[in-house]
């Protein structure tokens, strides 16, 4: 049967096919098994060197006194702290201007600072405190002593300068400021100054931040006129 079957596959030779045909061997040999038993004993579970032993960054490595390791910077060494300033270019910024740059520390001097004039203040007698004129003005009291807005002309105006009936022009409008003397921080002196005429200039030039138009308003009596 083996025959037959060899003939009809592979034709009249058989012999000639039989050698044509693949076979598979099996090798039972030691040799193998012993390649995979064996433990070689020049295994070395150590790292590799880095860098490698003929790379070009181990050939540039500066060694000398590192004993073949690779020299570890500092921070210092890594970026350096910049030169010192020379005595020459410190003369240069302390004669340099203050207005050349902004970040320059001011100019040192030994003149004294000048002292503008400070205002004197007086000591207003009780019951004379700003609280007190809001009140008064507040009181429904006629400050004005008119019963109506006057047109005032600087005549007019000059004939109201005694304590007891002291007038005053201020930016075009005249106030009646005699209810106002005990009150007055800088004294009765101060506001004497300006009675029976245009105060504007004195008033611009000591306290100009003031607003007169509410310190005064029930004092107001009119507004300034020409002569004519």
């Amino acid at each position: 049967m083996t025959s037959y079957l060899r003939g009809w596959l592979y034709g009249p030779n058989p012999d000639a096919a039989s050698s044509n045909v693949p076979t598979i061997e099996t090798s039972t040999s030691q040799e193998e098994d012993d390649d995979t038993d064996t433990i070689h004993e020049d295994d070395d579970d150590s790292p590799p060197a880095f860098p490698a032993l003929n790379s070009a960054q181990r050939a540039t490595l500066n060694t000398t006194n590192t004993g073949g390791l690779p020299r570890i910077l500092t921070d210092a060494q890594l970026m350096p702290p910049p030169p010192p300033p020379s005595l020459a270019s410190r003369r240069r910024v302390a004669s340099a201007s203050p207005s050349s740059s902004s970040l320059l520390v001011p100019m040192a001097t030994t003149t004294a600072p000048t002292q503008s004039a400070k205002r004197a203040k007086v000591a207003l007698a009780p019951g004379h405190g700003p609280l007190d004129w809001a009140n008064l003005k507040k009181s429904g009291q006629n400050l004005r002593g008119t019963d109506e807005l006057l047109r005032v002309t600087p005549s007019m105006l000059k004939e109201h300068r005694s304590k007891d009936d002291a007038w005053t022009a201020i930016n075009g409008k005249v106030y009646n400021m005699t209810a106002y003397l005990p009150y007055h921080p800088g004294g009765e002196k101060e506001l004497m100054r300006v009675a029976g005429r245009d105060g504007s200039k004195l008033f611009a030039l000591t306290h100009a931040w003031v607003n007169v138009d509410y310190m005064l308003d029930e004092c107001m009596v009119g507004f300034m006129t020409s002569e004519s």
